[in-house]
């Protein structure tokens, strides 16, 4: 048989493309089983050697779902690409399976294979006939048994044939013939499919011929022509018959048609045989229906299974992913904190040898410094020699010691006629000589009211001569070691004032500021009349390099000072700024107000403060404490308290104007007290500090100046002395109290003028 060739617009014959529709073995009509390796092998015979391009095609259903273990079916719009993806490609290596018995009836020649998704074969290969220029499609036959039919379709042949395009010769191949388009023949057998010899029955309803050569073809025509009987019946609208009724309107035609009833009962027989032969296969099926669904569900648990283990790989990879771009983005971090890190070493080691020089360099001129102090030539302060101080201190007698520090002892005694106090370095100290050659490199420039000054010194044996401070330190006073006389407020607001300005004066000293770096009450002199002069300014250090507050710097230093004086940023990093100072100078004004301790006085005090109680911490042996005076300047204590140099206040612009404030305050409480040193304590206001004139009880049960609780109360609703909220602000004079003042003033007043008389 001879293959059409198509010719495209140019005029050139092109290709020629021959498809055959194969299915599935197992079956015995259909497309599939027996029915597609012969139309295959008789495209191979006929059509192979013309065929330019030879295709095996078979169709499945659109893939719009895929099955669970479970058996339900899950849409492929849910799920994940990737997923669809391996399900497609595994049911395309499963299909290539079904291509390999065809491509064994090629006998090696060249061919393809294409697997087509449609929603039914027939259509299917119409599409896929007329996408693809397919010229000759090849289809298996339908089967001759009417059962078989019912169970696996007629329908997709004669659909192909109705349905496909002209241009494409299509070719039905059965066990009996062969069924083509191109036939002239053909309108009639797309009517009747097989049954060629059927419609030659029926027309010639007078002679019926059986030959016995011809006995298979007589039973297919006797299967088709019960199906057509059934049919013409269904179309006419007769009541439904059984498969028994036909065989009994079978025979009855074939009796009113032949005489012979022999015949009749042979040919009856025949029909019950194929009968019991179509209830066989009939069972058949159903078992292998059984077998098939059982290996769907295994297949279904399989592919669960599948499912599973490749979610588990996906979210294994995933979980790997994000740890190696975890892992990738600390890499990078870590080499840029080693390029940091090489960069910061590189800068470190260049200030270091920067440093280096620096400090060579002023080290040469410190040695020079020395030179020059053992020098005679000399002048900015008087050398004594070792006789005069041996003589001035009886042999450094012990009867003579009247202090002793961690640089020395100090010894009281005369020389030149005049009161004066030696202090003597440690014999043994190298690194105090240092610092007693700087002192006297610093106090010999030094001149201020509130400094110590240097008399003298004795660079030979390490002794410096100051002038005697009769009342000893501040020290002594706090802790009562010398005297049992406490100071009174204002006598410590002027001193604090007083060593203000006296670090004011070293701290703007020109050309480089003065750090004293030990300011303690024990360095805090006082002469016969309590003028207080900071001594030991030798352990002061000449800042040559200035560095700014609110910068820290970190240095090689050698830390100076006192334990709980010394200031907490110079002790972590070893720099030394100005206001190093004012952490120590704010200890002492704590101090100064409470006597306590310096270990924890910050943390007490502010809690006291927080809650509205300083009274409760203040000095109890001074009983006239102003306290808004004494609350302001606690305040005070504890800002210049502060960790961080750039927190504290500046001495200049914020600490100054408030001590010389108290300072006055305090000398006008000693004015208005006068000599009176007998008034009794509770006839003072606790408010203004003055004798009262008219005195009033508040609701705290503290007598005030009436004028001054007055004003008091119409500030505020508290306790001017326990910090407390008032339950009332009614006043209540106090007549007894009045008649008691009074009475005061009237026995002062006479003593006085009995004094003056």
């Amino acid at each position: 048989m001879e293959s059409t060739s198509t010719v495209d617009r140019a005029g050139a014959p092109s290709a020629v493309v021959v498809a055959v529709a194969v299915k599935g073995g197992g079956n015995t009509g259909g497309i599939g089983g027996k029915g597609s390796r012969r139309a295959v092998r008789w495209a191979v015979e006929n059509l192979f050697q013309k065929a330019d391009r030879f295709i095996l095609i078979h169709v499945i259903p659109n893939i719009t779902s895929i099955p669970t273990p479970s058996g339900n079916h899950i849409p492929i719009d849910e799920l994940d690409a990737n997923v669809v993806a391996m399900y497609v490609e595994d049911m395309k290596s499963q299909i290539e399976e079904l291509f390999i018995p065809f491509k064994k009836l090629c006998k090696g020649k060249k061919i393809e294979t294409m697997v087509v998704e449609g929603d039914n074969p027939a259509s299917g290969l119409v599409e896929y006939a007329s996408m693809s220029g397919i010229n000759s499609l090849v289809l298996g036959s339908c089967s001759s048994n009417w059962l078989t039919r019912k169970l696996y379709g007629e329908e997709v042949p004669l659909d192909v044939l109705k349905q496909a395009p002209k241009t494409c010769n299509i070719y039905i191949v059965s066990r009996h013939g062969l069924i083509s388009n191109s036939d002239s023949s053909s309108s009639h057998q797309l009517s009747c499919g097989m049954n060629k010899l059927w419609c030659s029955l029926c027309s010639s309803s007078n002679e019926f011929k059986i030959k016995s050569s011809t006995l298979e073809t007589s039973s297919v025509a006797s299967n088709h022509e019960k199906v057509s009987i059934m049919s013409a019946t269904d179309e006419r609208g007769s009541s439904r018959r059984t498969f028994g009724d036909v065989i009994l309107q079978n025979g009855s035609s074939v009796s009113s048609t032949f005489s012979d009833k022999s015949n009749l009962h042979a040919e009856v027989e025949k029909l019950r045989l194929e009968l019991r032969h179509a209830v066989n296969l009939y069972n058949q099926a159903c078992d292998e229906l059984v077998h098939t669904q059982n290996k769907v569900q295994m297949l279904s648990f399989d592919s669960k299974e599948d499912a599973n283990r490749i979610h588990s790989s996906v979210q294994r990879g995933e979980k790997f992913r994000k740890i190696a771009a975890e892992e990738k983005e600390k890499h990078l971090e870590a080499i840029k904190e080693v390029e940091i890190a090489r960069n910061m070493l590189a800068i470190e080691a260049y200030e270091r040898e920067i440093a280096e020089i620096k400090a060579m360099k002023e080290s040469s001129e410190k040695q020079q410094i020395v030179e020059a102090l053992f020098n005679n030539n000399d002048k900015r302060y008087r050398r004594y020699t070792i006789n005069e101080i041996e003589l001035a201190t009886d042999s450094f007698s012990k009867s003579k010691v009247v202090g002793e520090g961690a640089y020395g002892k100090v010894y009281k005694c005369n020389i030149d006629h005049t009161t004066v106090a030696i202090k003597v370095l440690w014999s043994d100290t190298s690194e105090k000589k240092r610092e007693f050659l700087k002192e006297i490199e610093v106090l010999s420039q030094l001149s201020h009211p509130h400094i110590l000054q240097l008399l003298g010194a004795c660079p030979e044996r390490g002794c410096l001569l100051y002038e005697y401070m009769e009342n000893g330190s501040l020290e002594d006073h706090i802790y009562q070691k010398t005297t049992k006389h406490h100071l009174p407020w204002s006598t410590r607001f002027r001193v604090l004032f007083e060593v203000a300005c006296a670090l004011a004066f070293l701290h703007n000293s020109k050309p480089d500021p003065i750090v004293h770096r030990d300011l303690k009450p024990g360095n805090i002199l006082l002469d016969r009349n309590f003028v207080s002069k900071i001594g030991d300014v030798g352990m002061a250090k000449l800042i040559t390099d200035m560095v700014p507050d609110n910068v820290t710097e970190y240095k090689d230093s050698i830390l100076a000072g006192t334990m709980y004086y010394i200031d907490p940023e110079y002790h972590r990093t070893g720099t030394v700024r100005p206001k190093s100072d004012l952490y120590a100078f704010g200890i002492i004004i704590l101090q100064l107000l409470t006597l306590l301790n310096p270990k924890g006085i910050i943390e007490k005090v502010e809690l006291a403060v927080s809650r509205g109680n300083l009274v409760d911490v203040l000095d109890d042996s001074i009983s006239d404490w102003p306290l808004m005076e004494a609350e302001e300047l606690a305040l005070l204590g504890l800002k210049c308290c502060s960790p961080r140099c750039r927190d504290r206040p500046d001495l200049d612009t914020e600490i100054l104007p408030v001590l010389k404030k108290l300072c006055e305050v305090g000398d006008t409480s000693r004015k208005v007290g006068g000599n009176n040193n007998d008034v009794p304590s509770h006839f003072y206001c606790p408010i203004v500090q003055e004798v009262m004139n008219d005195p009033h009880i508040a609701a705290d049960g503290f007598t005030y100046e009436h004028r001054a609780i007055k004003i008091w109360l119409e500030r505020q609703n508290e306790s001017p002395v326990t910090k407390r909220r008032l339950k009332h602000k009614t006043l209540t004079p106090n007549h007894t109290l009045r008649s008691a003042i009074q009475d005061w003033r009237l026995l002062s007043t006479a003593s006085n003028s009995k004094n003056s008389a």
